[in-house]
Formats: C-alpha cells, structure tokens, sequence
C-alpha cells in the first residue's frame, strides 16, 4: 500500500514538471514568435521610411529627352521623345488598353495592388519548372517599380515596390494609375510611353493605332528590345498573336476580329537602323545622371565622339570579321582615346541591333601577351634595361610547363628582343625575378579596374580584363607615365541652351618613372617595327602589342601613336576558339586601318 502511494505521488511530480516543462517551452516559442513579429515590423519600417520622395516620382510622368551629339555636333542618339505629350486612358483606343490589362495585370480592376492569385499561379510554375518562368507582378507594382531610382533586384527593393504600390492604390484612381503606366512604361530604343512608341514605330499618334498596332505594342512589354518591331518584325508578329488571344480568352474582342487584326497592316515601320556610336551612347546615356542628378527638362549631351573614326571603326570591325567567317571570329570591340583621356571611338560589337551588350566596356576577356607591357614595365622601374638579358629557357612551376608558341627555347635574349617576339619563357623568367604584388600594381596604377590573381600564370595575361581598361593602361604609357581618366562628356545644356555641365581639365599625376616609359615605348614599338604587331605598322611612329590568350580564345593589339590609344579585341561570346586569329593577325590589321583613318584629314573636319 505504501508502495502504491508513493508510486502515485512521483507520477504526479512527474506530470507537474512536465506541465512546468510544456508552458516554458510555450512561453520560449512565443518569445521567439515575438522577436519576429518585431524584427519584421521593425523592418518593414525601415522600407517604409527609405521610400524615395513618393510625390515628386508620381508626378513625374514623361521621361526627359536626352540628345547625344559627336564633337562635330552631328547626332548620335537621342533618348526619349521631345514631343511626346501624355496620354490618359481615355484618348487611346479601347483595344490598347484591354490588350495591356489581357497580357499584362488581367484583374487590373478587381485588386487593391497585389494579385494574390496571379502571384500564387506564377509561384506554382516556377516552382514546376524550377527557373522564372513567369512573373506575377501587377501593373500597379510595375508603376511602383518604375518610380525608384533603381533596379537592383532584393529584398528591401521587392518590399518597397509593395508598400508603393498599396500607397499608389489608396492614392488614386485605377484610371489614374493606368495613366502613370501608360506614360513611364518602357517600349525600346530609349522610348518611353505609348504615345512615343507610336510616334516611333509606325509614325502616327497613339489615338491612331488599329489592333494589330495595339496588339504589338502591349506584346513588347514583356521584353522591349526582343519585340521591337523595327528591329524584330517577327517576333513582334509571333508575340502579337499571343496578346490577341489573349483578348479573346478575355472577352474583350472576337475570333472573327482577331482574325481580321492579324490582316491588318501596320503604320510605317521606322527601321531602328545602327549608327556608328550606338554602343557608345548607351554608355554616356546611363552616366548622364551621375553629372548632374535627376531632371525634369529635356539636355543635349555634347561628347568627345569623333564622328569618323567611329564611322571607320564601326565598318572595319564588321567587314573584317564578315570576310573571316571561317575562322570562327564573331565578336569584337574597339576603343579609341586620345592622350587625353577622351573617348574618339568605342564599338561594342559586330550588330547593335542583334546585341546591345557593349563588349568594349563590360565583357571580361583574358588579354594574353597584350598583360606583358606590365611585367617589363614593372622590370623597368626596378632598375632593368631593354638591352638586360634573360633566359628564354625551359621551366616547371608545379604541374604546369609554359611553352613559348613556336614551341622552341630561345636561350639568352635581351628584353626588348623578348618582348617584341613575345617570349612566354624568358618573361615568366622575367616575372619570377619579380615580386607579382609589384606587376599587379603595376597594372592598377596604369588603369586596370578587374581583380588580377596573384598565379604563376600572371605574366601571360590568365586574369580576365575589359578592353577600355587596356586602352587606358597604354595610355598612362602614351602619355609618358601621367595617369589617364577616361571621358566622354565635354559639356550638358538643357534645351533652352542653360549650362548644367562642363568639363574642367585637370592637370595629370606622374605614375611611372620617365625613364621607364621611355624605355617601354622603344620596346613597344620594336614590337611594331620587328616583332609580332609588324601587321599594326604606320607610315609614322606606332607603339604597341599583340596578346592571345589560350587556343585562341581572344586576340589583341592595343597601342598608341603620338595622338592615340586603340585597343583592339576579337573572340566569341561563347568563349570558344578562333581558327589561328591571333592577335598578330587581324586584331593588329584592325588597329592599323583604324588608325590610318584617325590621322586622316577627314578626322579632322
């Protein structure tokens, strides 16, 4: 019996411990639960109070104009529409509008910002598929979207594109909110609005659009550059199509009248036709701000362009790879300088129009033997000479055995013989005499922005760069070792001739001994006159060097002459190898052809 007691009263300590146990893990889960909720506030907060100036974004519904012009103040490119006047839902056909809300936001009237189903439908595909396949974004977010200074894609941006997009809700009308799309929405070829897109594409007002027009116009939101019209007709056919039946499953039109919209014909396509300078004015396009901030008023943008060399650029370029389709060379980008730092010519690539991706200035290539410069440029200011020997001799750094590429040993050469023949062995002998710290500093101090690996390999160019960075890194040598900043911009007027803009020309800072450059620019030119860039010779004085990288990857030659600095690139998006195109052959061609045109007379008017 005592027993029995005692068995009961440890079972109902045991029972109140656990009681005890169970609400202070109750009450550790809700401590947790509440840390949470406050940590989220507190965040949603923060988004809440960095929003950027709500009012003065909504009110902004045209996006300024910006006209780039050459030196010679000849057009480049112009950015927007001057005369584009805003357009409310109610001037534009019904059918523009019903195709925009079939494609685009289907429950546009129906949702307070957010489309729960939309997004909870796209979440389910993307899941499916396991990539974005599809967005569920409205176009109230998309309005919201448009409204900040930025498009980084996180978190806090993903957040505050949500809180707007409720403020704009509350703010406003569904008429209204529509307008602010119709007017800030992104329609290609720096056009923004459905009246501009009008006005550009098929030369006519947006009340004028038919609804094949209307139908091409909201198929474009989805991807403005690959459904342009001008550029791409039959993907913004294709794309057209969708948008129709899209309005058909909507009930917004019939069968028998998308039919008849597929018949229609469309307004004069105004061909989207690349000038020399494409490339070149995107670039000064997205810095414009950087200069003189946000703006409410149309600018003209007078830039360091020389209209032909650009033009010459632009033709090498492309007839020089046209003709060498068989050696597997699609690609190549070409920058200009003179010896001040401002930019003459910058071609990013073959066709504008099938890629607006500017290789001059974002693509990351390996330049080969063009890194040399840096490593006898660093033996230079350490004391060498170019007639100092070297030995061109066998080596092994761990696993990896360095061969030059005519696959002999040269024995005892001088520097300048090693460079102008580009001697792997005797210049990773050179490097390794060396400290790497050092030629990396080099190559920074001169211009080159990309991270450079310290490896065994760095003398031979292994560490990716850009092709404006080499030109500006020849540059700090053309210019007799002051540091050269390149530019673009010479001066901004608004377009009732106020001056927001001018460029002050600073004095330069000394960065390589003058001993050394001069020594650097005989050997360069040696290079030119009796090494691997003999196919780059002047009938004047040329500086300069070949570089390629492993099986043929990319070919270079970047020099200078007494006025300019050219970097020549030539390779394939895909990094694949060229057939034999080194940068000895038509990199060096490229470069000579360029150049001969930049000292012609015709430069000069």
């Amino acid at each position: 019996m005592a027993k029995t007691t005692k068995k009961k009263k440890t079972t109902k300590k045991r029972k109140k411990r656990e009681s005890k146990q169970r609400v202070a893990n109750r009450l550790f889960l809700l401590k947790i639960f509440a840390y949470l909720v406050i940590t989220l506030a507190c965040y949603l907060a923060y988004c809440f109070l960095t929003l950027p100036d709500i009012e003065q974004a909504v009110t902004r519904t045209r996006q300024p104009s910006t006209t780039i012009t050459a030196e010679n103040g000849n057009e480049v490119a112009t950015y927007g529409q001057v005369y584009s006047a805003i357009v409310m839902p109610d001037y534009l056909p019904k059918h523009m509008v019903e195709a925009i809300i079939a494609t685009e936001d289907r429950r546009f009237y129906q949702h307070f910002g957010f489309d729960v189903i939309a997004f909870s439908r796209a979440m389910v595909v993307n899941l499916i598929k396991g990539r974005y396949a599809q967005g569920g974004s409205t176009i109230t977010q998309q309005v919201a979207k448009n409204l900040f200074l930025t498009p980084n894609k996180n978190i806090k941006r993903k957040i505050q594109e949500l809180l707007l997009a409720f403020w704009l809700e509350y703010k406003f009308s569904k008429d209204q909110i529509m307008a602010l799309y119709l007017n800030r929405v992104y329609l290609g070829a720096g056009t923004y609005g459905i009246e501009a897109a009008a006005n550009k594409y098929f030369q006519k007002t947006s009340a004028d659009l038919n609804l094949k027009e209307s139908a091409i116009l909201a198929g474009m939101l989805k991807a403005p550059t690959r459904y342009n019209p001008a550029a791409n007709p039959e993907r913004a056919e294709e794309r057209a199509r969708v948008v129709l039946q899209n309005m058909v499953d909507e009930g917004y039109i019939s069968e028998e009248e998308r039919q008849q919209a597929l018949k229609m014909k469309t307004g004069a396509l105004v061909s989207d036709k690349v000038e020399g300078g494409k490339y070149f004015a995107d670039w000064v396009y997205g810095d414009v701000n950087a200069y003189i901030g946000e703006r409410e008023n149309d600018i003209y943008v007078y830039t360091t362009l020389n209209q032909y060399i650009q033009e010459t650029a632009d033709k090498v370029l492309a007839q020089t790879i046209k003709a060498n389709k068989n050696k597997n060379v699609t690609q190549g980008a070409i920058v200009v300088l003179d010896k001040t730092g401002a930019i003459k010519a910058m071609v990013g690539g073959v066709d504008y129009h099938k890629s607006q991706f500017n290789r001059a200035i974002n693509a990351l290539r390996q330049p080969g033997s063009s890194f040399k410069t840096f490593v006898y440029l660093c033996a230079l200011e350490n004391g060498y000479k170019p007639e100092d020997k070297i030995g061109d001799f066998p080596i092994s750094i761990g696993d990896w055995q360095p061969e030059n590429i005519d696959k002999k040993y040269h024995g005892e050469v001088t520097l300048k013989e090693a460079l102008a023949k580009s001697y792997n062995l005797a210049t990773i002998n050179l490097a390794q005499s060396l400290s790497s710290s050092s030629i990396i500093k080099i190559a920074k101090k001169a211009g080159i922005t990309t991270p450079i690996q310290n490896s065994p390999s760095l003398a031979l160019g292994t560490s990716e760069v850009k092709v404006i960075d080499m030109a500006v890194a020849y540059s700090a040598i053309a210019n007799g070792g002051f540091a050269t900043w390149p530019y673009a911009i010479k001066e901004i007027y608004s377009r009732d001739g106020y001056q927001l803009y001018m460029r002050e020309m600073t004095e330069a800072d000394r960065i390589f001994d003058e001993d050394a450059v001069e020594d650097m620019t005989k050997m360069l030119e040696a290079v030119v006159n009796q090494g691997t860039g003999r196919k780059a010779r002047l009938p004047f004085f040329a500086a300069g060097k070949t570089g390629t990288s492993q099986d043929y990857r990319d070919a270079w030659f970047v020099g200078f002459t007494d006025k300019y600095v050219a970097a020549v690139w030539l390779g394939n998006d895909d990094n694949s190898p060229m057939k034999n195109v080194g940068g000895s052959s038509l990199p060096a061609e490229i470069w000579r052809k360029v150049m001969l045109a930049a000292h012609s007379p015709q430069a000069e008017e």
